[in-house]
């Protein structure tokens, strides 16, 4: 005859184990912030970005843009104005400054020629449009919305997609409007260099809706043709009110590989994870600094956001009320691994 145990006994065995599968729920990292009402977060490429390898004055210029970029990005939201339009404003203005490898400044492919790529993504409608492979499009960005809002399509390339751009009122520019004197210094050695970059947004709108975008000029010296993660929605731009928007930089045949901003949302919406637990076991655990090197900025609708990055260093910023601070809207621009800069802005 079996021994029934005791109730205590079986009363402290559930006990145990909901509390082990509770402690086991519990978010093993922080976000970054966790904002209230509308908030934006930026970023300006990852890679080997450390304080020996920049001078004090392309620091101060770094620091100045990407501040200048979270000013008015956020003034947008905070006016009201459509988040879709604030992600190709906040693109644009990264697309318009040579700093950053998109638009003007990108770098250039393996005959010296820049390609560029976009996307972005509404997190409420799942609407997005992308871009890959121009070649005269000043602003990419802008062109990808106009995929995702005036074509029945979501993914254009090349001679196609100029066409699209050129129906749609948009005007073709010579291929060496994208190439600067500094592009062409490093063109000249890329194959020391293998410099990459991207920019990217991602935003929360003041009714609590998400929105993502990523543009970039690609690799140094890439073959023909080729594309990487930014354009390929789930791998370098993903937005979902259910979990997250995300805006991926780094080494695009890794982050396609892992689908790494869809993976973040699944992560968190199959997975139960935090946004931080997601974003730091992709980039640490399923991707790494060797394979995988790269960052990725994102922020869900309860306003918790991540600026995560397995490199030295990643261009990134951040802008809107703490839901721990006084009110005041708070300004963060960083630059090195190691940073906690901060700017609080009164009203």
């Amino acid at each position: 005859m079996k021994r029934r145990l005791p109730w205590w006994a079986t009363a402290i065995i559930v006990l145990a184990i909901a509390s082990y599968s509770w402690y086991q729920r519990q978010p093993a990292h922080a976000p970054d912030f966790e904002f209230e009402g509308a908030a934006i977060v930026i970023h300006g490429g990852a890679g080997v970005i450390t304080r020996e390898n920049m001078s004090p004055e392309m620091e101060a210029l770094v620091r100045s843009s990407l501040e200048r970029v979270l000013d008015s990005g956020y003034a947008a939201l905070e006016r009201g104005e459509n988040r879709m339009d604030v992600v190709v404003r906040v693109l644009g203005i990264l697309e318009s400054d040579s700093l950053f490898n998109a638009g003007i400044g990108a770098v250039v492919n393996a005959e010296g020629v820049a390609e560029l790529d976009a996307s972005l993504m509404d997190g409420e409608t799942k609407q997005a449009g992308a871009v890959a492979g121009l070649r005269h499009i000043l602003h990419p960005a802008a062109l990808a919305r106009e995929v995702m809002s005036h074509s029945e399509h979501v993914f254009m390339i090349g001679e196609g997609a100029e066409t699209f751009a050129q129906q749609r009122g948009m005007t073709l520019v010579d291929n060496d409007t994208f190439l600067t004197h500094r592009r062409h210094a490093q063109y000249a050695r890329w194959a020391e260099q293998h410099k990459r970059g991207t920019v990217g947004v991602v935003l929360r709108d003041r009714e609590g809706h998400l929105a993502a975008g990523t543009s970039t000029g690609g690799m140094m010296g890439k073959q023909w043709g080729r594309v990487g993660d930014v354009p390929v929605l789930g791998a370098g731009t993903y937005a979902d009110d259910q979990g997250a928007a995300v805006s991926c930089t780094g080494h695009g045949e890794y982050f396609i590989r892992e689908a790494v901003a869809y993976q973040v949302n699944a992560r968190m919406q199959f997975g139960g994870l935090s946004l931080a637990d997601a974003a730091h076991h992709i980039l640490f655990e399923v991707l790494n600094a060797e394979e995988g090197q790269g960052g990725l900025i994102a922020i869900d609708a309860q306003g918790h956001a991540v600026m995560e990055f397995n490199s030295s260093g990643m261009y990134r910023g951040a802008k809107g009320r703490l839901k721990s601070g006084s009110g005041d809207v708070s300004r963060y621009v960083r630059i090195y691994g190691e940073e906690t800069t901060e700017v609080v802005l009164g009203e």
